[in-house]
């Protein structure tokens, strides 16, 4: 059995463990939420990682719905956090009822196991959220990691304590010694170098790797053991903190890591920081170079503290691990490098999304969407510092992601994004950051240490700056853009009457600012609205006239072919079909010509429907075929739903019910994972109905129904 879900791949040995493999294994099977907890670095990611594996592979039976993981480690506060819970189960959903009970309705009815890892910080929050799901959802069961307990009435707190020195932690050592350097351990005196470093670190695994990360081609098992022996107590102390003594510990050992980087490495690793997500070496170089740090020295910087164990390879990205991002953090903060560096991260997102959005109607769709799918832990972070910082920037990177937003369902996240950077109030109270033209402030060569928090966990950030001390977003094309994209996301989302109304206003901006694009994109909303609630003539009127008066601007441009692509729809609403069937074949003639996906598969779905309408059925089967292939390129869960129903009422056409019928199975699941019975313009509606008839005619109940289950327990679409 093919075991459902998503677990993160382990990228490096795994040590030990067993007792505790074991009790998890049983408690899993019986309690409905396991907390891990334990300092920093002790290994429960690793561990829930590799209990959620064995439990996949070994048990699929216990959660048949799969085992799922949420990583919390990214988020800096709680808004995103059902966002991050209901995208790591696959619920992308698009109406605006409270996302906690689409979470719920998702999962009622499953079984299945989801891991929520690195909850320290978000204790509170995550509490609330796991009393209300678990409480609505009965076959839900779920693994959390922490620093400390939840809280939650139902929960068993799993203690994670070191490996043990003798064994575990020593050959957890040997092992990462030996990917650097096979013959290390064979020195003289090498076993007994190991024993002791294992045991001045008391088996903390991130401790351990960071000691093993230090043995190379010019410094022995030996030399490690000499260094640490006569550093380690120095840097306890230093601390100045009375923290438990594995907390002290790990410090330590991160701090002597620190002490090990050259001046310039353990700069690279502060601005490293800034990153909540992964990263490239692209992106790290446009962020972190500056003042001392040369941009042709950034890749080997990287390199170094790679071979150090402060950086990780992510395939070709790279990334932190929070402890070691914590503490960066605070030489950051001591460097008075903060707010700088977060100005030229949000330069850099900016600029990144420009881009994408700029080569979106071109063969470059798929990178482009990937590119900030990557990005999107960044792409958070950068939208909150812009709404504090610089509205109008703030504003136009919100609006410039709608591409992003509406492909991969996060429509919740958008209208919350978008909603915050279009309504801010005045003042004049906050203060701006530095700017990032300005040089960082050079390294000292032995800069002091940060003081560290007053306590272990992360501290949660500051609270934004309230709306009511913000300056307010100016007028211009920027603020219009953002709000045709809001309501963009309003109207797919179902909330026409709000919908109408930002409609409106963006119709009046974008005629104010006198900005082509602009207009064709308040045209497409318009157009778009007038669609979804079935007045195709007003949505073709406002779609012509608007690329009437635009006809300097490219004919790629992302609101023209939208607005194109609106008036193939009215056409076809309106029954004009050999008009709808010419414009959508020359139109799909130039998106292919140039590579543009997603207006292609509208396109298709578009010249399925119209050859369906034609008596053409194995011709619309064709095109639905051909518009799947297209969403599944782009992650488009509402597209997806949209292609199966015609699919399915294709093949029925066809005289193939039985087909027809797992189709729309499969297709109901898609429908739920975004929130929305079947919905879609008007003239799909109608033809779902006509062929679900159809094939429940010819089938009866009985075979309907068991199809229908078929189809909706398959894992792909139905290929008979």
């Amino acid at each position: 059995m093919t075991m459902k879900g998503f677990i993160p791949q382990e990228t490096t040995g795994f040590v030990g463990r067993g007792p505790e493999l074991a009790r998890l294994g049983g408690l899993l099977a019986s309690r409905r939420l396991l907390t891990l907890t334990g300092v920093g670095g002790v290994g429960k990611t690793r561990l829930a990682q590799r209990a959620a594996a064995r439990l996949a592979e070994l048990s699929p039976g216990t959660f048949p719905d799969g085992v799922w993981w949420a990583d919390l480690a990214t988020l800096d506060g709680d808004d995103l956090l059902l966002a991050t819970v209901s995208d790591a189960v696959d619920l992308s959903d698009h109406s605006p009822r409270m996302p906690v009970d689409a979470l719920c309705e998702w999962l009622a009815g499953k079984r299945l196991l989801l891991v929520l890892d690195s909850c320290e910080h978000l204790v509170e929050p995550v509490a609330r959220l796991v009393d209300e799901v678990l409480g609505a959802v009965p076959g839900l069961s779920m693994l959390a990691t922490s620093r400390r307990p939840l809280g939650c009435m139902a929960e068993q707190v799993v203690e994670v304590d070191p490996l043990p020195v003798a064994e575990d932690a020593r050959e957890l050592f040997a092992q990462r010694v030996r990917a650097q350097d096979p013959d290390a351990l064979s020195a003289e005196g090498a076993t007994e170098a190991a024993s002791l470093i294992c045991r001045k670190l008391e088996g903390i695994p991130l401790a351990v790797e960071l000691a093993a990360a230090q043995v190379g081609p010019d410094t022995s098992v030996a030399d490690v053991a000499a260094r640490l022996d006569s550093r380690f107590d120095v840097l306890v102390r230093r601390s100045g903190f009375v923290w438990p003594r594995r907390h002290l510990t790990l410090r330590a050992a991160i701090g002597w890591s620190h002490e090990l980087c050259a001046p310039l490495d353990r700069l690279l690793w502060a601005r490293l920081t800034v990153f909540r997500g992964s990263f490239d070496l692209a992106s790290a170089r446009a962020v972190t170079a500056g003042g001392p740090l040369d941009p042709d020295a950034v890749a080997a910087g990287v390199e170094r503290l790679v071979a150090q164990s402060v950086v990780r390879r992510d395939g070709p990205r790279y990334r932190m691990l929070d402890t070691i991002r914590e503490y960066g953090r605070e030489w950051l903060r001591g460097l008075g490098e903060e707010e700088a560096l977060a100005a030229r991260h949000a330069d850099h997102v900016l600029a990144l999304v420009r881009r994408a959005e700029r080569n979106w109607s071109s063969g470059e769709q798929g990178r482009c969407y990937r590119t900030v799918e990557e990005a999107h832990t960044d792409v958070c972070t950068a939208l909150e510092h812009l709404a504090d910082a610089d509205p109008e920037r703030g504003a136009e990177l919100a609006g410039l992601l709608v591409f992003f937003w509406t492909c991969c369902g996060r429509l919740k996240e958008a209208r919350a994004a978008l909603e915050r950077a279009l309504a801010v109030p005045d003042p004049r109270a906050s203060a701006a950051p530095p700017s990032a033209d300005r040089p960082p402030a050079a390294p000292p060569s032995d800069p002091p240490p940060a003081a560290p928090p007053s306590d272990p966990t992360p501290v949660v950030p500051r609270d934004p700056v309230p709306p009511a001390a913000r300056r307010p977003v100016r007028p211009g094309p920027a603020r219009t853009r953002a709000l045709a994209a809001l309501g963009v996301v309003l109207t797919l989302q179902g909330a026409y009457d709000q919908a109408l109304r930002v409609s409106e206003e963006a119709t009046r901006a974008a005629d104010d600012d006198g900005d082509k694009e602009g207009q064709l994109g308040a045209a497409y909303l318009a157009g778009l609205l007038a669609l979804l609630t079935g007045r195709a003539e007003d949505a073709r009127r406002v779609v012509r006239a608007a690329l009437d008066a635009a006809p300097g601007l490219a004919f790629d441009s992302p609101a023209r072919l939208r607005c194109h692509l609106v008036a193939v729809f009215a056409s076809t609403g309106l029954g004009d079909l050999d008009r709808a069937r010419g414009d959508a074949v020359e139109l799909r003639a130039h998106c292919e010509q140039i590579g543009e996906w997603w207006t292609r598969s509208y396109l298709d779905y578009q010249l399925s429907l119209i050859a369906l309408f034609q008596g053409r059925p194995d011709e619309a089967a064709t095109r639905a075929r051909a518009m799947l292939d297209a969403k599944r390129q782009l992650g488009d869960a509402f597209g997806t739903a949209l292609g199966l129903d015609l699919l399915a009422a294709a093949l029925a056409a066809a005289g193939r019910a039985e087909h027809a019928v797992r189709v729309y199975g499969h297709g109901e699941t898609f429908w739920r994972s975004v929130g929305h019975p079947q919905r879609g313009t008007p003239e799909l509606r109608a033809v779902r109905e006509e062929y679900e008839r159809t094939a429940r005619t010819a089938l009866g109940d009985t075979r309907y129904a068991r199809a229908y289950a078929d189809g909706a327990a398959s894992p792909s679409v139905p290929a008979r």
